[in-house]
Parts: C-alpha cells; structure tokens; sequence
C-alpha cells in the first residue's frame, strides 16, 4: 500500500551516499563490459584510453556542476530539481523554471531509463559466458544464445527491482560490500596483466587464446582447409572434445606458440599496442572523440547521489564531496589503470580483434594470464573474478535503479507524470510505483540490447557461428556473418542513446549551474563560470559527434545515427506529454508567481 502523506528518511551519511554513487560507476562492471564495445568501434580502438580521459574531464566539470549545486539546493531530484530551485531563485529567470525542470527531468529519463537496461543486458552477456566456460556443449562463450540472454536480463531486472523496492538502506550495505570486492579483484587482474607483458618480449614462448573452447594453450594450433560457404578456409583441427591440436615440428613435437605485437591488420584496424606510449596516445582526435562517446558510459552514476538528498543526514556537507569523490576514486583511480593494463597486455595470442568478437573479452584475458602464473588454471582465476564482476553488475544496476525512480518520483510528485508516480510505499518509504515502472522498461530494453549483441563490426566469422551448440538457447538467432555484418549491433546502439541522454542532460546541468551562480553573492569565477562553461562545450561537442563522426569515417554508422533517432522520438513526445498535460491540468508554460512552481 502507499501514503502520498510519507516521506522518506534521513540516514545515509558520506560513507553510504559515495559507497552508492560509487556502485553505479563500478569499474568491475564496466571494463568487462565496455572493453568490448569500445572494441567493435573498428581503427579507433587504439584511442580507447585517451577516450576515457577526455570523458573523464568532461565528468569532472559537470560533477563540480552537481556538487555546487548541491551545496545550495540539497533535495530529492537530482538535476530535475536543481533546474527548479535554480530558476526559481533568480531574479530574471524565475518565469521559466517549470519550463526549465520538466526539460531537465524529461531529458534525464533517456539516461536513467535507459541505462539500467544496458546493464540487465550485460548480465545476460555475462551469465551466457559463464554458462558456456562450465558447459561448452551448451552454449558458447565467445557467442551466447540471444533467447537464454533475453531470458537473464528480464529475470534480472526484477530481482533488482524487488531490492530497490525493500528500501535504500539495505541497497546501500550490499553497495559497500561490493565496492570493496570489485575494486580489489580488478586491481589484482590489473596486476598480472602488466606482468604478463612485461614478461613476454616479442618473440618469447606465450599462450594463444582459442574461442571455441574458451582456454589458452602454448602451442600453434593445427589447420586444414574446408569450404565454408563455397569458400576454402583454413581451420583449426579439434579433437572430439572440441580441444585444438597442435602443430607438430620435423621431430613430431608440439610447436611452441611465440608472442608478437602486430600494430594493425590488412584494412588497418588496430591489433595490439606496440609499446606503453601507444597505449596512452592520442593517434587521432577524430579517434578519442569516438571513443569517448562509448567511454561516457563506465563514468556516469556521480551525480546519482544528488538524487538522495532527501535521505542524507547532511546533506549540503556530504552530497558535494561524495559526488566529486566518488568519480575521482573510480575514475581516475581504477578505471584509468585497470584500462591500461588490460590495453597494454593485448598481443598476438589475444589481439583486439579477438577482444571485437568476445562477449567476455576481459575474462579471456583473464584466462590467459591466470593460465600463465598459475600453472594451467587460469579458467579459475577467471570464475572468480567473474562472480565480482556479477556482485558488480548487481550493484551498478541497483543504485541507478534507486537514482532514476527517485528522479521519476520527484516529477511525479510535481504532477510534471502521472501522479502515481509520485508515491512512496508506507513501510519501505520507496517510491515503489517507479521502480516497478522502471523494472518493466529495464528487461524490454535489455532485451533489445542482447537481441544482435553481435551485430555490424562484431559480427561472428561464419566458422564461428557453425560451430555453436545447436538449440533455441545456444544458437536461435544466428544466421550468417554477412547478414549479421548488414545488422547494427543492438547493445552498442542501446548503450548510444543512454550515453546521449548523458551529455544532453549533463550539458543541461552545466547550463543550470551558470544560471544558479549568476550574480549569486556566493559566485566564484573558476567554478562557476569556466567550470561549467567547459562542461557545456564539451559535452555539446560529444553530442555533435553523433551526427558528425559517421560522415568523417570515424567509427561506425549505423548505431549512432539510431541512437539519435531514438532521442529525436523521445524529445518529440516529450512535447506532446508537456503540452497534453498543461492543457489538462489548466497550468501555464510560464510561471505566473515564484511561489507557484513548486
């Protein structure tokens, strides 16, 4: 049952508002996940750390932004009411804070209702990689089934939802629980696979990852021509079990596979870093923006905390810390280290183009290196490292959860929804009406999500896609590497239109941030003018690479272009939703009094 007389209650302090923000960040997440989209963008790849530091900075300036705001404004509502308070509260600009919040709130949604999808999508790439390392016969790992990904991510997303809706102090403890794990068992992956590069000269006996199996071995493997769709094609020769076999020398021995570092292939996509320079290198602009423009979605989650102002204790104190903290130890801490390691181990065995048609590149790698330091079992490194990556996911999607139906929550208590919307569940003190909403959008939008995971540039080879288990689970869904190839890939393209709900509602925050501080007694140059100003240019120009980067011949094309199509029919019934609702509850556009906008 639910009151609209309740309210929700003040007891998270700084630790449980970062711990929160944190989650949804989650580096253990999103390196597994984002490494092989960030992958599938064809020759840009190689700006792939670069990218994140231009994200990076553009996050610093909006989360300055929020906690700025923050500091001023402390409530429930994130961003949505920021542009509220701060509108309404200026001399000038009063008249237009209805108009101002319901931009903010509507724009947000692209972001907050998209985005736990992605991530009830990733779960069903995970759990179908998981499934097919222990049972091969079943499922591969490389390529899971769409329909037993489909199945995961809808299952999932209710889970979640029913932890959301048990209240904000329970999600908190499971967040610094799993902060805790996740962050420790990605530095130690971080750790040997710097080792295992620094200990593999070019030329030197290393291990050679095979897809099909899903283990790494130290030998060449044995091919033989077949014809594969009318065309001869070399294959590896596998024994029943699907185990490759090795090429044999002159004496009969297994020929020992050797490591090189190949800059590129034949068309030019980037196969493997030739030094650590390369890693961290620009190689081209066009590239970085590319790359950010994927990179944006491991970042954001900072601003979440805002969102819970109704339930910290101090929140004009802890709000503005948290949110700057937050990113600063999850990304320029972990990301950027755990995103070189894992781009500076790349090499012949486990090149980037192997990391495009993965659905777990991060758990081959893992594969290779645990093989390496721990004598051949380096399929048990990866589990358990795995099942942090799952604690992860579970936590990421928890906290966006909490953060998009407390901004749902805050617009529908305005009447700017439904008014459901705007209710809290008597016991839990949630508002449980918009976290089931958003448990519904989360499993359709997971769902597209995996439908064509490895659509366009991540497109299997047809004697990939021969070679699955057959079954509704294991292959529904396959058909050739050309039609696949013709297809955009549907995780990359959901993930497009969240991280273009991001910039449009962070270049919105910045926007409220100049309005909050204009002729504010309190209005300091560097943080409330060049900060912000930075935060709207940069985010602006992200958004603009959408339209911009496919005519350039910078990455792909199809999926941004969807993701902007999909934005454009958002904005459009955004206006059909403001306008249908002005005329039916007789409100204005314009405020006609400041004490009429709340």
């Amino acid at each position: 049952m639910a009151d609209d007389a309740v309210e929700m209650k003040p007891t998270l302090g700084l630790t449980g508002l970062t711990m929160n923000a944190m989650a949804l960040i989650a580096p253990g997440a999103f390196l597994w996940l984002t490494f092989y989209i960030q992958a599938t963008t064809g020759v840009t790849a190689a700006s792939m750390w670069i990218g994140i530091v231009l994200a990076l900075l553009l996050c610093l300036a909006t989360a300055v932004c929020y906690a700025e705001m923050a500091k001023l404004y402390p409530g429930t509502g994130s961003s949505y009411y920021f542009a509220e308070q701060s509108f309404l509260n200026h001399e000038a600009a009063w008249k237009y804070a209805r108009l101002a919040k319901f931009i903010v709130g509507w724009a947000s949604h692209l972001y907050y209702w998209i985005y736990p999808g992605v991530m009830v999508g990733v779960m069903g790439i995970l759990c179908g990689y998981l499934v097919g390392t222990l049972w091969p016969n079943f499922m591969s790992a490389s390529n899971p089934g769409p329909a037993f990904m489909v199945a995961v991510a809808i299952v999932f997303s209710f889970v979640v939802a029913y932890i959301a809706y048990r209240g904000v102090n329970g999600s908190t403890s499971v967040n610094i629980a799993i902060n805790v794990i996740q962050i420790s068992a990605l530095l130690v992956f971080s750790v040997m696979a710097l080792s295992y590069r620094v200990s593999h000269k070019p030329g030197s006996e290393g291990w050679q990852f095979d897809s099909a199996s899903g283990d790494a071995y130290k030998y060449e493997f044995a091919t033989t021509s077949t014809m594969v769709n009318g065309v001869a094609t070399d294959t590896v020769v596998r024994d029943a079990n699907g185990i490759p076999q090795p090429k044999l020398d002159a004496s009969g021995k297994p020929v020992p596979y050797q490591v090189t570092y190949p800059a590129a292939d034949d068309s030019g996509k980037m196969l493997t870093h030739q030094s650590a320079k390369s890693v961290i290198g620009i190689h081209n602009f066009g590239w970085a923006f590319v790359q950010a423009t994927v990179a944006i979605l491991i970042l954001v989650g900072f601003e979440s905390v805002t969102a819970m102002g109704g339930e910290a204790k101090n929140a004009k104190r802890d709000v503005p810390i948290a949110v700057v903290t937050s990113l600063l130890v999850q990304g320029a801490f972990c990301y950027l280290i755990e995103y070189f390691a894992a781009n500076y181990f790349l090499n012949s065995g486990y090149s980037m183009a192997s990391a495009s048609g993965s659905a777990a590149p991060i758990g081959d790698m893992m594969v290779v290196v645990g093989n390496h330091l721990f004598n051949g079992h380096g399929r048990a490194f990866m589990l358990i490292e795995a099942f942090t990556v799952f604690l992860a996911i579970i936590g990421t999607t928890l906290s966006c959860m909490n953060t998009g139906a407390r901004v749902t929550y805050a617009m529908g208590k305005d009447k700017e929804m439904p008014d459901s919307m705007g209710a809290l569940h008597s016991a839990n003190l949630t508002p449980h009406r918009a976290i089931w909403t958003l448990a519904l959008i989360s499993a359709v939008v997971g769902s597209l999500a995996v439908v064509m995971a490895f659509g366009d540039a991540g497109a299997p080879a047809d004697t990939a896609i021969q070679a699955l288990p057959h079954g509704f689970w294991s292959s529904f869904g396959y058909t050739t590497h050309d039609k696949m190839a013709a297809l955009p890939n549907s995780l990359l393209t959901v993930t497009l239109a969240s991280n273009f709900g991001t910039f449009l509602l962070y270049m919105l925050s910045c926007v409220t941030c100049l309005v909050c501080y204009h002729n504010h007694p309190k209005f300091k140059v560097v943080r409330h003018l060049l900060i912000p100003l930075f935060g709207l240019l940069a985010n602006l120009a992200c958004m603009a690479f959408y339209l911009i980067g496919p005519f350039m011949g910078y990455g792909t094309k199809m999926e941004p272009l969807l993701a902007l199509g999909i934005a454009a029919v958002w904005g459009i019934y955004g206006l059909f939703f403001f306008m249908r609702s002005s005329k039916t509850s007789g409100r204005t556009t314009l405020v006609q009094s400041r004490a009429g906008a709340a």
